[in-house]
């Protein structure tokens, strides 16, 4: 078992996280606000970028294989590398299936 640093750009937080364990699991276990839902990879609430670093996330469905390897599904991802994780982005696809959600929210109500 490997042990790797886990630091979230611009919180000042910081993890110790095995390469057996999920990047979520030891962020509640160090009582860290990481968001989260589903926890089996589909709703990508615990989406994370990947600014530095490498992650192994076979069960992250929600990502396509090139999103998969610039982001992280947390409640997936397990470290094979120190990390850099900005928590709370999602890929383009993802923001923009969001926004015409929202948009089309908006229109129905004129």
């Amino acid at each position: 078992m490997t042990e790797y640093t886990v630091e979230f750009v611009g919180t000042g937080e910081t993890i110790t996280c095995s390469d057996k364990e999920t990047i979520l699991s030891r962020c509640l276990e160090e009582g860290i606000a990481q968001e989260y839902s589903c926890r089996v990879g589909m709703c990508v609430a615990c989406s994370a970028e990947i600014v530095e670093g490498e992650v192994t996330q076979p069960a992250a469905r929600a990502f396509t294989e090139e999103e998969a390897s610039r982001y992280a599904l947390t409640c997936m991802a397990r470290p094979q590398s120190d990390l850099k994780l900005d928590r709370g982005k999602y890929p383009p696809s993802i923001e923009g299936d969001v926004g015409a959600t929202a948009g089309e929210a908006f229109a129905d109500d004129d």
